[in-house]
C-alpha cells in the first residue's frame, strides 16, 4: 500500500512541477542580478508594469505577491530609494497608497526584458509546441485563481479608480 502512495501520479505531477519551477528560478535569477534586482522586486515592477497606469494600491501589490503587508512594504522601500517606484496616496481612500512605476523603473525593466523573455523563451515556452503550451496556461490559470484568489487583486479596480 505505501509504495502505491510513493508511485501515485500526483506525487509525481507536484515534483515535476516543483522540479521544473525550481530550475527555472535558478536560471532567471542570475539574470536579474545582473540587473542589481531580486527575484522580489522584479516580480513588483513587471506587475505594476502590466497594470492600469502602471500602479496598484499596496494591499493589492501584497496579494498579487503573496508577500506580507510588510514585506511588500520593504520591497516597495528598497524600489523607492533606487527610484524605480514611487508612493502615491490614494484620491479616495486615506488609509491607501498606490505604488507607481517610474520613468527609471520603466527603463531598468527596458534593460531586463529582452534577456528575460529569451530565457523564458529557451527554457520554457518554447521547448512547448503552441496548443500545449495554450492548455498549460489554461491549467495554470485553473490552479492559480484557486490556490491564490487575490492573484489578480486591483487589476480592475485600479483602472476604474484612476480613469
Amino acid at each position: 500500500m505505501t509504495q502505491e502512495l510513493h508511485d501515485d501520479p500526483r506525487i509525481t505531477a507536484m515534483g515535476l512541477f516543483t522540479e521544473a519551477f525550481t530550475g527555472l528560478t535558478g536560471r532567471l535569477s542570475a539574470q536579474y542580478a545582473e540587473h542589481d534586482l531580486s527575484a522580489v522586486e522584479f516580480e513588483v515592477l513587471i506587475r505594476l508594469s502590466r497594470s492600469p497606469n502602471q500602479q496598484l494600491r499596496m494591499t493589492d501589490l501584497a496579494a498579487q505577491t503573496s508577500l506580507s503587508t510588510s514585506g511588500v512594504t520593504r520591497v516597495v522601500d528598497r524600489l523607492e530609494r533606487d527610484g524605480l517606484v514611487r508612493r502615491t496616496a490614494c484620491p479616495t481612500d486615506r488609509r491607501s497608497s498606490y505604488t507607481v512605476l517610474t520613468r527609471s523603473g520603466q527603463t531598468r525593466l527596458a534593460q531586463v526584458l529582452p534577456g528575460h523573455i529569451a530565457l523564458i523563451d529557451e527554457w520554457f515556452t518554447g521547448m512547448l509546441p503552441a496548443d500545449e503550451l495554450d492548455a498549460m496556461l489554461g491549467a495554470l490559470r485553473t490552479i492559480r485563481d484557486a490556490v491564490r484568489p487575490g492573484a489578480t487583486a486591483g487589476a480592475a479596480a485600479t483602472a476604474s479608480a484612476v480613469s
